[in-house]
């Protein structure tokens, strides 16, 4: 039986990419030394070149990773933001899932700790985004198993009887006129987004879900909540619904 997830942690990741980066930089450096002598015997100032370039991609790397740490360390859009963020998405966090397997981390913590790390990056860009534009995403096992009212596709249907979040998520959308929506899959949720062209996302899931969502709707900033799943996966999971109001008003215009 899965209990509720422990607080994510940002150190985990940030150490993880700080790791990688020291990583990437010795590689840049190998591919440096290995031909040297070989450059060498084309034209005598050409290692000196090649050692100009990788030291300025290895450079580029640790300014990249300092910027980052900056950034969630202050809580502060320091400087290219939001093309750091699609870099930690896009490049980074399969590196540092694969570092993660290599020195027994499970993916799932890797995850927790990338999800907090990807909402630092979105509140620190300090986004004011009007109610209208903003959809709170929600994952169809959020609902009890056993009633009879399917929301997915309209959370409207809804009768409030506060057996499960979906009615307390129900009222925070009404509380501050935002679209809500309830998605049965990767491909539903993705279709919802299409349709409503939002421009802030607010989405509940699992550590998984909520990883490939990211992935998937960048350059769109999400914010992610995990859920609380006390029988397992996918059935009868809950919701802090405090902590999708705190990321509301962060962003809220």
């Amino acid at each position: 039986m899965n209990q509720e997830p422990t607080l994510p942690r940002k150190r985990l990741f940030v150490a993880l990419m700080g790791l990688t980066c020291l990583l990437i930089v010795a590689i840049f450096y190998i591919l440096w030394w290995v031909p040297t002598k070989g450059l060498a015997n084309i034209h005598p100032e050409l290692p000196g070149i090649i050692g100009l370039v990788t030291g300025a991609l290895a450079g580029l790397a640790l300014l990249g990773t300092l910027l980052l740490v900056l950034t969630t360390a202050l809580g502060k859009d320091i400087l290219l933001t939001r093309f750091m963020r699609g870099v930690v998405i896009k490049f980074l966090l399969p590196v540092i899932e694969f570092m993660g397997r290599v020195l027994g981390i499970q993916k799932d913590t890797i995850r927790q700790s990338f999800i907090a790390m990807n909402n630092s990056l979105v509140v620190s860009q300090k986004l004011k985004v009007k109610p209208d534009r903003v959809l709170i995403l929600l994952p169809h096992c959020l609902q009890l198993f056993d009633c009879e009212i399917k929301v997915t596709g309209s959370i409207s249907k809804c009768v409030r009887c506060g057996r499960c979040d979906i009615k307390g998520l129900a009222e925070l959308a009404g509380k501050y006129q935002i679209d809500i929506s309830v998605a049965t899959g990767g491909t539903l949720a993705r279709k919802v987004i299409v349709e409503k062209r939002p421009k802030l996302v607010v989405a509940v899931a699992c550590e998984r879900d909520l990883t490939s969502g990211i992935q998937d709707c960048y350059p769109l900033p999400v914010i992610g909540v995990l859920n609380n799943r006390p029988y397992g996966p996918c059935f009868n999971t809950n919701v802090d619904v405090a902590k999708i109001d705190a990321a509301l008003q962060t962003v809220l215009a």
